[in-house]
């Protein structure tokens, strides 16, 4: 991410109280969440690639959500830098690429900067406090966007977050307790829904199984998600999805609601979302790895290690699988 600088900057030391954000991985969670910031009035510089760095900087962040479209004024660039400079660091690259991210803007951080995984998997934090050694918090990302082209950002629906901390021995409680409520004060400020989790852990593996549901099944069906649940034999599959998705998480010491709470959960989701197709469906569209391994295929080594059959995620993941190698 850092071959060339690609745009101007906007680096103010404090804009009526707003941090200094970053967002390392400029793609389509990183740019709707960059921009709702950047459009309350926050200092916002988003480091993506090259292509998205020059359509923003000539045109602005081109914005389409509920049928209308507007070019958000926001800093773009490519190299790293901005993450030296931030209060908040933004880290929403795809999952495949934590680790390579996370030793990259580690000798950046100033001290007293926090860092926001907000990517999908449940194991984002712990894998980027052991590769560069970052104290992450963990976000819970729901929000149906992509980007069709340079510079658009396409959002057809919800927008929401929850954050909290995974992992925090017990004598961190209160500082991380008011750290999160600090970040998520700043997400609110801009309109974005971001109350503070209880159990981030839980919270992560809900939203595990509704992409263990709808990211395979959306990507092998060609099927936007109201058209998954209109459909009485794939809404069995996708129960059958959730069911050992909960068979592991119990296992795994994790108190996940029971199967039909999810199941309800899921189709409730997909309603919401009905014009919706999932990132997997996407990647595969423009030939794009996806991020398979770190959703189903979670649940298939979680599984084999602790035992537990899965074999309508392991199905799933060897058809993303096959297809992401065509």
């Amino acid at each position: 991410m850092n071959e060339t600088s690609g745009g101007a900057r906007n680096a103010p030391d404090d804009v009526d109280g707003w941090p200094r954000i970053a967002v390392f991985g400029a793609g389509a969670v990183g740019c709707y969440f960059g921009a709702r910031l950047a459009m309350a009035g926050a200092p916002v510089t988003l480091i993506g690639r090259p292509a998205h760095v020059q359509a923003i900087t000539a045109h602005g962040l081109q914005f389409e959500s509920g049928g209308r479209r507007q070019a958000v004024t926001i800093a773009a660039q490519t190299e790293t830098d901005a993450v030296a400079e931030a209060d908040l660091v933004l880290f929403c690259v795809k999952s495949r690429d934590t680790e390579s991210g996370a030793r990259t803007i580690a000798p950046l951080l100033r001290p007293d900067a926090t860092v926001v995984s907000l990517q999908n998997g449940v194991d984002n934090a712990a894998r980027m406090r052991a590769a560069g050694g970052i104290d992450a918090l963990a976000a819970v990302v729901y929000v149906a966007c992509s980007m069709p082209e340079p510079g658009l950002l396409r959002h057809a629906g919800r927008g929401d977050l929850l954050i909290g901390e995974v992992g925090a021995p017990p004598e961190e409680t209160v500082r991380v307790a008011d750290r999160a409520a600090r970040v998520a004060a700043v997400f609110e400020r801009a309109g974005v829904p971001c109350p503070v989790s209880a159990d981030v852990r839980v919270d992560l593996w809900v939203k595990l199984v509704m992409n263990c549901v709808f990211n395979p099944l959306s990507a092998l069906g060609r099927s936007h998600y109201g058209k998954m649940i209109a459909d009485a034999d794939t809404r069995r599959l996708m129960r059958d999805v959730v069911a050992e998705c909960v068979a592991v998480a119990h296992a795994d010491g994790v108190a996940l609601a029971e199967v039909d709470v999810l199941h309800d959960a899921a189709l409730k989701l997909g309603a919401a979302m009905a014009g919706a197709t999932s990132s997997t469906a996407q990647d595969l569209s423009l030939g794009r790895p996806t991020e398979i391994g770190a959703l189903n295929g979670y649940v298939v080594e979680r599984g084999r290690a602790l035992g537990v059959p899965v074999p309508v995620n392991r199905a799933l993941v060897t058809l993303v699988q096959l297809l992401e190698s065509a």
